[in-house]
C-alpha cells in the first residue's frame, strides 16, 4: 500500500480555516434549532441563518463581488445587516460600516478613500446614500438592505430579496483568517477619518478576549440597540455572541421606549450601552415598570461612567453587575476591561488589560510612567490593526517603537489599573460618539467674525462630553451662539455641533504660544450643555 501523499498548501489551509463565516457555520452545527437573530417580526434559527448567509454570499458572487473588494453599508442595525457582514466574511470581501450620521461629503470620502466598489443602504439612507455614491467614488452597484420594520424597497435599487435568490450550499470560496474582514474608519483623534484594516485573524483573537472578560454564554440573550456600524456593537457584543451561539435581539432604534420592552419580551440577560443611554433608560417613566427579572449583565463603554450614576444604576438595579470596557477602532476594539468587582472601588478607571492585549502607559521616551504619572497608552495584541489603508505614514506613527500608539493619555496606580485623563490630540467622545476638536473648530473658522477658537468636551449629565466652542470674536464684530451653531449643523453630522458657544476675550496659552485646552476644561467645565 502506497504513503499518502503529503498534504498541499492548500489542504493545510483548509483544515486549518478559522475566519468570521466559520464561526457561524459552525455555530450551526452546534445548535442548528436555537433562535439566533430576533429583530422585527424575524426570527432564525442558525440552520437558518447560516443558509441564508450562504444563498447571500452566492447573490454577492453573482453580483461580480470578489475576495479583496470592499463593499460599504449604511444602514441601521437589522437581521440584514448581521446576514450581509457574515456573507461578505464568507467569501472573502471586505466590510466597510459607515456612520450613517455622517453628511453625504463626508460618506462620500470613506467610500472613495476605502475604494468600495458596492454600497448597501437601509430604508432610512436611501438618498443619503445615492448622494454620496455620486460624488466620484468607485462604486458601481447600490443594493437596498430591509430594516427591522417591513417596507418596500425604492426602485433602481437591487434588493435584498433579490441577492437572496440562489441555492443555499457554501460558496466554495477558500479564505484565510489572515485576509482583511474590514476596514473600519474612525475619526480618531484628527480631522479626517482613517481606515484601520482588521484581518479575520485579529478580530477571532478579540471575539476571545470579549467571551472570557465579559464572562458571555452560550445561554445569553443579548440585546443589540446600538448602531453595527461602531466597533464595539459589532465586535464586541453581536460577533463573539454569534461566535458562541447566544440569541441575538437586534433593533435600530436605541430609545428607552424602544430597548425597555424589548428586555422584558424577549427575556434580555445582557446589554451594552454608553452611559448616556444608561440614564436615558434611568430617566425614562417606563424605567419603573418594565420586567428587569432577567438582566444579568450591564456592559458600559466609550465615556465615563460617573459615580453617582453608578450608584444609582446598583439601586435600581441591583440585580446587574457592570463591566467598563474601553478600547478602540484599531484594537478591534475591546483593550482593556474594569470588572464588576471593581466598579467602585476603582471608579472611572478602564481596568486591566484583556486576556489578549498587553498594554503600558509609557513617556514620551518609551519608559513606563511611575505610578500617578501621565503617559501615553501603548498597546501589543495580535488584535491589532494590520495598518491604515492606504496611508503608510500614519501606519508608521502608530506603530513607533514597536508599540501600538492609542493616543489616549492616562494614569496607571500600583495596582496597574488604568485611568484615561486625556485625549493626546483632544478627541472629544459625546454620548459615545468620536468627535476631533480640529474639525468642529477648522468649521467655525469659516465664519469671518471668529479670531480664534478652541473646542473642548465638557461634563454633561446625558452626553458625558458636550461639544463645547471657546470662542473669540474679532475687535469690532459681533458674534452670537444662535450662529455658529446654524454654521455648525449646516456643515457637519450632528453629533459633532457644540452643545454650547462662549465667548471670551483670550484663549490661555503657554509661553510657547501652545493652547491649553486643559485650563479651559477647568474653567468651564460648570457650564450646561444647551
Amino acid at each position: 500500500m502506497s504513503e499518502p501523499a503529503a498534504p498541499t498548501a492548500a489542504d493545510t489551509a483548509a483544515i486549518r480555516q478559522h475566519t468570521l463565516g466559520d464561526f457561524l457555520r459552525r455555530t450551526a452545527q452546534r445548535v442548528p434549532g436555537k433562535i439566533a437573530i430576533a429583530c422585527g417580526e424575524v426570527r432564525w434559527s442558525y440552520a437558518e441563518f447560516d443558509r441564508i448567509v450562504n444563498r447571500l454570499a452566492r447573490g454577492l458572487l453573482a453580483e461580480g463581488i470578489r475576495p479583496g473588494d470592499r463593499v460599504a453599508i449604511l444602514a441601521r442595525n437589522s437581521h440584514a445587516f448581521a446576514a450581509l457582514r457574515f456573507a461578505l466574511a464568507r467569501i472573502g470581501a471586505v466590510l466597510v460600516p459607515i456612520n450613517f450620521m455622517l453628511n453625504a461629503d463626508e460618506c462620500a470620502f470613506i467610500l472613495k478613500s476605502a475604494g468600495a466598489r458596492a454600497l448597501a443602504v437601509g430604508p432610512d439612507f436611501v438618498e443619503l446614500g445615492r448622494a454620496a455614491a455620486g460624488k466620484g467614488t468607485a462604486v458601481e452597484k447600490l443594493w437596498w438592505l430591509p430594516g427591522e420594520t417591513p417596507a418596500a424597497p425604492p426602485p433602481g435599487l437591487e434588493t435584498f430579496d433579490a441577492l437572496l435568490a440562489n441555492d443555499d450550499s457554501a460558496p466554495g470560496v477558500a479564505v484565510d483568517a489572515r485576509m482583511l474582514a474590514q476596514i473600519v474608519y474612525t475619526s480618531g483623534t484628527e480631522s479626517l477619518p482613517k481606515g484601520a484594516m482588521l484581518t479575520h485573524e485579529a478580530v477571532a483573537w478579540e471575539y476571545v478576549s470579549c467571551v472570557i472578560e465579559g464572562e458571555m454564554r452560550e445561554s445569553d440573550v443579548m440585546l443589540h440597540a446600538l448602531p453595527l456600524y461602531h466597533c464595539a456593537q459589532l465586535d464586541v457584543f453581536l460577533g463573539p455572541a454569534i461566535y458562541l451561539g447566544c440569541t441575538n435581539v437586534i433593533t435600530g432604534q436605541p430609545r428607552p421606549d424602544v430597548i425597555l420592552p424589548l428586555i422584558a419580551r424577549h427575556r434580555v440577560n445582557s446589554f451594552f450601552a454608553p452611559p448616556s443611554i444608561w440614564i436615558a433608560l434611568m430617566r425614562s417613566p417606563l424605567f419603573e415598570t418594565t420586567d428587569f427579572s432577567t438582566l444579568e449583565k450591564g456592559y458600559y463603554g466609550a465615556s465615563i461612567m460617573p459615580v453617582e450614576v453608578l450608584k444609582e444604576m446598583q439601586q435600581r438595579l441591583p440585580g446587574v453587575r457592570l463591566w467598563n470596557f474601553y478600547g478602540q477602532t484599531e484594537i478591534a476594539p475591546l483593550a482593556t476591561v474594569l470588572k464588576p468587582e471593581d466598579q467602585f472601588r476603582k471608579a472611572g478607571s478602564a481596568g486591566k488589560p484583556v486576556l489578549n492585549v498587553e498594554t503600558r502607559v509609557v513617556d514620551d521616551a518609551m519608559a513606563d510612567v511611575k505610578p500617578g504619572a501621565v503617559g501615553e497608552i501603548v498597546h501589543r495584541s495580535p488584535q491589532l490593526l494590520s495598518g491604515y489603508f492606504n496611508d503608510p505614514e500614519k501606519t508608521a506613527a502608530a506603530f513607533h517603537g514597536g508599540w501600538f500608539h492609542s493616543g489616549d493619555l492616562a494614569t496607571v496606580d500600583e495596582e496597574g489599573y488604568i485611568t484615561v485623563v486625556d485625549r493626546k490630540k483632544d478627541m472629544i467622545k459625546s454620548g459615545g460618539e468620536n468627535v476631533a476638536s480640529r474639525e468642529v473648530e477648522e468649521t467655525i473658522y469659516e465664519l469671518p467674525a471668529v479670531s480664534e477658537v478652541a473646542v473642548v468636551g465638557l461634563p454633561d449629565p446625558y452626553w458625558i462630553e458636550a461639544v463645547t466652542a471657546v470662542v473669540v470674536v474679532k475687535a469690532g464684530q459681533t458674534l452670537d451662539e444662535a450662529t455658529v451653531i446654524a454654521h455648525c449643523k449646516k456643515h457637519m453630522a450632528h453629533f459633532k455641533v457644540p452643545k454650547r458657544v462662549v465667548f471670551t476675550d483670550t484663549l490661555p496659552k503657554n509661553p510657547s504660544g501652545k493652547l491649553l485646552k486643559r485650563e479651559l476644561r477647568k474653567k468651564y467645565e460648570s457650564a450646561k450643555a444647551g
